[in-house]
């Protein structure tokens, strides 16, 4: 294998604070670029799909909604791969690592076709919850095209989490920004149209998004094609079956837990469509913009799992407190830092991306309640991180679930609808959810380690 090993840190705890928040920043900061980079392929979409009128952003909003759980599921699956090659990274076993990547594909495209079997099936319930219907005419074909990107989607980033596990990160933002790159003309020449032609509007949204990942993702193959022929390692062996059991039954684990967190992100939206089309409209402002905000506590989870589980490979178990420790500072400085840019931002950006009043009213209003939440969703994901890198996941998922649909989603119907808060209960009431997962998960981890 070429990818280098990064040294040993030294394992004195207070001067390894400091030395550990610098290495998991150096690691996190490109992860989260490229994931903020994939998200910017939504916010492309809801930019150009906004010039159409607010019904064909409504329907890019009920499409994210129920993507999120998906992604959210198959994503899950990605991140137990992502810890078995950060282990094997961490134990210096080029053979293992190749193993562990060639089943993670397997699985990765297993997952994904089974998802975007599941999404297309599901499409006739969006009428059974009571969406828009004058919404639900425009969404056709975008659902589609969005519902077979899950598998270029979920291939991707199970390559990315290799790059990620071998200390090479800044591959995966070079891959997440030249799909951004063909997203950009692609959404343009698709949905307006050129030459004459008048595009496909909502439904060439869909298809630029479907091509620019598929193209993200052969590139990614080249790199790895590249790579595999170097590595000093018998280029033929026998599939690991028990690789793929492990992967299976932790990622199954995991992605419950993604799944029920993404899930309740999504009913939470979906509330937001009883309460009409401009609802919806500003969801999806909010939505776009918070999607990459949510990259930074996301990347850093996905950075500490890798330390974790690269400790844990390497029998360092010592080192396990610092690096959380380290890495609750790291996120508690960035969310301070996006609570910030939130309360400045909020108006312009809403402003930016709609010229209906209503819509602009209610998406600065749902900034303020989003800005509340992010130290608690920034220490809840890395918590998560933690533990997905101990292997360690069947009472944090426990947790989570009790939290998201226990808590937050009966405590923001209650304030949405029953004390007539409306859309901002519906997000207070998620928020409270997000603040004891958080809470809980920490206390987990320090009172056991």
């Amino acid at each position: 294998m070429t990818a280098e090993r990064t040294p040993r840190p030294t394992r004195s705890p207070p001067g390894h604070l400091l030395r550990e928040a610098q290495h998991i920043t150096r690691l996190a900061f490109p992860i989260v670029v490229s994931l903020a980079a994939a998200a910017l392929i939504g916010v492309v979409d809801t930019v150009m799909v906004a010039p159409l009128g607010t019904l064909p952003l409504a329907a890019v909003s009920i499409t994210t909604s129920a993507l999120i759980i998906f992604y959210s599921a198959l994503f899950g699956f990605v991140s137990a791969t992502g810890v078995r090659m950060a282990e094997a990274f961490g134990k210096s076993n080029d053979q293992e690592l190749l193993a562990t990547t060639r089943v993670a594909l397997f699985v990765a495209l297993g997952v994904g076709t089974l998802g975007t079997l599941t999404m297309l099936v599901v499409r006739p319930a969006l009428a059974w919850i009571g969406q828009p219907p004058e919404v639900l005419e425009l969404l056709g074909g975008y659902w589609v095209s969005m519902s077979f990107l899950l598998i270029p989607f979920t291939v991707f980033y199970a390559l990315k989490a290799l790059f990620d596990a071998i200390d090479r990160p800044w591959i995966g933002v070079g891959l997440a920004f030249f799909a951004v790159g063909c997203n950009i003309p692609a959404n343009y020449v698709l949905i307006h149209g050129v030459w004459g032609w008048p595009g496909l509007g909502l439904v060439g949204a869909g298809i630029a998004s479907l091509v620019s990942q598929i193209a993200s993702l052969v590139l990614a193959f080249v790199i790895l094609g590249r790579w595999n022929a170097r590595w000093d390692v018998a280029s033929h062996f026998g599939f690991d079956w028990n690789e793929l059991r492990l992967q299976l039954k932790e990622g199954s684990v995991i992605s419950l837990g993604y799944l029920g967190e993404g899930a309740a992100y999504a009913v939470a939206g979906l509330m937001l469509g009883w309460f009409g089309a401009a609802a919806l409209a500003a969801h999806q402002i909010v939505s776009a913009v918070s999607d990459v905000i949510y990259m930074v506590p996301l990347g850093i989870s996905i950075a500490i799992s890798i330390r974790v589980a690269q400790a844990i490979g390497a029998n360092e178990r010592e080192r396990l407190r610092p690096i959380v420790l380290a890495s609750l500072f790291v996120v508690v400085s960035w969310m301070s830092l996006v609570i910030t840019g939130i309360l400045l931002g909020r108006a312009p950006l809403a402003q930016g991306l709609s010229d209906d009043a209503d819509v602009v009213a209610l998406a600065v209003s749902m900034f303020l309640v989003i800005a509340a939440m992010q130290i608690a969703d920034g220490v809840q994901g890395t918590m998560l991180g933690v533990f997905r890198g101990m292997t360690d996941n069947r009472i944090p998922v426990v947790i989570t679930l009790f939290s998201y649909w226990v808590i937050a989603l009966p405590v923001g119907y209650v304030l949405g609808f029953v004390m007539d808060w409306g859309p901002n209960g519906v997000w207070i009431g998620y928020g409270s959810g997000l603040g004891l997962a958080a809470a809980a998960l920490t206390y987990r981890f320090f009172s056991r380690v």
